[in-house]
């Protein structure tokens, strides 16, 4: 029997220097699903344009959720802004992969959720393509100092994980500003569309939150924050954060206590 009943994935950014698919290769092996949304930034064709880095993990996480479909998991694949090109195919089925533009997910406990990259709540990347491609480069300049950084911290024998790109987000005032209103507008388009929430991804900053009655879910990304989330059996969601090296079973916040609690596996 799988040991959960979906799993909700965004921003993997497969074709980067900075994808950490050894660890979502490690994720995946521990969380076998009945269904497996892929929600958007899956392939970075943004920073493949500028140079491409494809790894054996790389193409190994490829291998295995094709593998996946192919065995009778459900996998659908909801582009985001940085695999844009594949919403020209919506509704077509690559590999026993389900292309769609957004879907709304049926919990086991009846719960309706949108399921949407994100990108569309975000009006930097709507209106201003050129500075959403120069804040794209200047993340990714971040994430490559944080993986010096992170290798000087293991040599000094520093434990636990520090995230530059993380850290930023949270002292710029600008920057939490973008994910609060982002996070707003998410949170009012499904309750516009009369759902119990939205799950979604592009901000690369994972969360459980129930905001005015409706559940605001982030899937983080497999960059920086190495975070996914899943729903149980009894339909209850969690967050994962899987930047341990050796996994452990984490425990499950239920739906009802949702306040941006983080469980570490």
């Amino acid at each position: 029997m799988p040991k959960v009943r979906s799993v909700f994935l965004s921003d993997i950014h497969l074709g980067t220097r900075a994808c950490q698919a050894d660890r979502l290769l490690d994720f995946l092996r521990e969380h076998p699903a009945e269904q497996t949304y892929l929600i958007g930034d899956i392939v970075d064709f943004w920073a493949m344009s500028r140079g491409i880095c494809w790894t054996q993990a790389q193409n190994t996480v490829v291998q295995k959720l094709l593998r996946r479909a192919r065995h009778g998991e459900r996998v659908m694949f909801i582009p985001g802004n940085h695999d844009e090109a594949l919403r020209d195919y919506c509704g077509i089925v690559f590999g026993d992969i389900e292309v769609a533009a957004e879907w709304v997910h049926e919990t086991a406990d009846g719960r309706r959720f949108l399921l949407i990259h994100g990108d569309q709540f975000d009006q930097v990347t709507r209106h201003h393509r050129w500075v959403a491609v120069l804040g794209d480069k200047a993340y990714e300049a971040l994430v490559r100092i944080n993986l010096w950084l992170s290798w000087a911290r293991r040599k000094l024998g520093i434990a636990g994980y520090w995230s530059l790109a993380g850290y930023a987000k949270r002292k710029v005032k600008t920057a939490l500003n973008f994910i609060f209103d982002f996070e707003d507008s998410a949170v009012h388009h499904a309750r516009e569309r009369g759902l119990d929430g939205v799950i979604c991804g592009h901000i690369h900053w994972a969360a459980i939150r129930d905001i005015d009655g409706v559940a605001y879910i982030n899937c983080g990304d497999w960059v920086d924050s190495c975070t996914a989330i899943v729903e149980h059996f009894d339909g209850r969601l969690e967050l994962v954060n899987w930047h341990v090296v050796a996994p452990r079973p984490a425990l499950v916040a239920p739906p009802a206590e949702m306040a941006g609690e983080t469980v570490e596996a």
